[in-house]
C-alpha cells in the first residue's frame, strides 16, 4: 500500500534545508546533505595549488598564512578560513579538502569537492601553466561525477548532482593579469565579454551534466586592492581606475547573463552575492564592522603594504611587515581579505538578500 504523502512532507521538514531525501527510505538518513562543489580562484582555493608545479606567487603554503585559525599554513590565501569554509559549516558539511590532496581517491565526494586554484581565471591563457584553469576544474568535476556513478549508480548520483550547489569565484585574475604582467591584451568591453563567455560555457556544461543550483560572487573593486593602488598612487582616491572600471563592466554583464540563463536553462536557480559593495563598505567604513583599517593590508610591504611580499618564499625576499591583529583589517595581504571579512561575508551570503541558504533546500 502506498505511503501517505504527508509522511514525506514531514520527513523533509524535519531534516531541514540541508538534508535531501532521494527516496522515502532515505528519509531515515539525515546525514545525506546537499553537496557543495567549489570552482574558481584564490578566494576559494583551500590548497589545490600546493600540489601543482606553480610559482610561490600562486601558493600560500608558508607562514604567516593560516596563522589565526589553523595555526599553520594550509594553502588558503588568508590568515584563517575562507568564505567557502564558513558556507560549508552553515550547510552542516565538513570543510572540503583540496581535490588534489594526496589520497583524494580515498575521500568521499558525497559532500562535494573543492577544485579552486589561486591565480585561475575564466580564460585558459590567464597565468597559463601556473594554475588549474577552469577547463581543468571542469574535468576534475567530471571525474567526481564518474566516481559517484560507479559508487551508487546512475539514478542516485544524478540526484546528488541535481541537488548540489555549485559555487563560483572567478574573473578577478583575468583582469589583474593585465596590470601585473606585461600583457598586450587590451582592457576593453570585448575582453570582458570573452571572460564571461568562458564562464558561461562552464556553467552551461555543468547544467548539462545535471547541475541546477549555482552561487556566484561578483568582483570587488579591483583597482582599490592594495596591490593595484600602488600602481597608480597619484589618482584622486588612490585606486587604479582602469581596473575598477573593468570590474564594473564585468559585474553589470554578469548580472545580465545570470538573468538570461535563469529564463533559458531548465531548472536553473542562482544566488549572486554583491562582493563588490560589501568589500567597499568595509573599506570606507571599517569601524561600522568592528574594524580599524580598511585600506592597508595586514601583511606586505610598502605603501598600503601593497607589495606582494607576504611570506618568506615570495620572490621579493624575506622582507615584509605583519600587523599585530589581522581581525582589525579588511585586507590580509595585497589582494586577499582576512578571515574576519570572510566570516562576515559568509553570514551575509547565507542570511542576506542573496539568500544563498535557499539553494541548499531540496529540489
Amino acid at each position: 500500500m502506498a505511503k501517505p504523502l504527508f509522511l514525506v512532507v514531514l520527513c523533509i521538514t524535519a531534516l531541514g534545508p540541508t538534508a535531501c531525501c532521494f527516496h522515502i527510505g532515505e528519509c531515515q538518513k539525515p546525514e545525506r546533505k546537499t553537496a557543495l562543489f567549489i570552482f574558481g580562484d584564490s578566494l576559494f582555493d583551500v590548497g589545490n595549488n600546493n600540489y601543482i608545479n606553480t610559482t610561490t606567487l600562486d601558493q600560500a603554503n608558508f607562514w604567516p598564512y593560516g596563522e589565526t585559525y589553523f595555526k599553520l599554513p594550509t594553502g588558503r590565501f588568508s590568515d584563517g578560513r575562507l568564505i567557502t569554509d564558513f558556507i560549508a559549516t552553515y550547510a552542516k558539511l565538513p570543510l572540503l579538502p583540496p581535490f588534489l590532496q594526496p589520497g583524494g581517491s580515498q575521500h568521499s565526494y558525497y559532500d562535494g569537492a573543492n577544485f579552486a586554484s589561486a591565480g585561475a581565471g575564466a580564460l585558459v591563457q590567464t597565468f597559463q601553466g601556473s594554475v588549474i584553469n577552469m577547463e581543468a576544474q571542469l574535468k576534475y568535476f567530471k571525474k567526481v561525477k564518474t566516481w559517484l556513478r560507479n559508487k551508487i549508480g546512475k539514478s542516485k548520483s544524478a540526484k546528488i548532482l541535481s541537488n548540489a550547489v555549485y559555487l563560483f569565484s572567478v574573473g578577478m585574475n583575468d583582469y589583474l593579469s593585465l596590470f601585473v604582467t606585461n600583457s598586450t591584451v587590451q582592457d576593453s568591453p570585448q575582453y570582458v565579454q570573452m571572460v564571461l563567455g568562458n564562464l558561461t560555457a562552464i556553467v552551461k556544461e555543468i547544467h548539462k551534466i545535471g547541475g541546477r543550483k549555482f552561487g556566484f560572487l561578483n568582483l570587488g573593486d579591483l583597482g582599490c586592492l592594495p596591490g593595484l593602488r600602488i600602481l597608480n598612487p597619484s589618482s584622486k582616491n588612490g585606486c587604479l581606475e582602469k581596473a575598477s572600471n573593468l570590474a564594473k563592466l564585468h559585474n553589470i554583464e554578469l548580472y545580465n547573463i545570470l538573468s538570461r540563463m535563469e529564463k533559458e536553462l531548465k531548472g536553473f536557480k542562482y544566488s549572486l552575492y554583491d562582493f563588490n559593495s560589501n568589500v567597499r563598505e568595509r573599506m570606507d567604513h571599517p569601524s561600522k564592522y568592528g574594524l580599524k583599517e580598511g585600506k592597508i593590508a595586514c601583511c606586505g610591504k610598502g605603501q598600503y603594504r601593497g607589495i606582494f611580499s607576504c611570506g618568506g618564499k615570495r620572490p621579493v625576499g624575506h622582507e615584509f611587515e605583519l600587523c599585530q591583529n589581522p581581525s582589525m583589517h579588511v585586507f590580509w595581504d595585497s589582494y586577499h581579505q582576512t578571515e574576519t571579512i570572510y566570516q562576515q561575508m559568509a553570514a551575509e551570503m547565507w542570511n542576506g538578500p542573496s539568500n544563498f541558504k535557499s539553494l541548499f533546500q531540496c529540489l
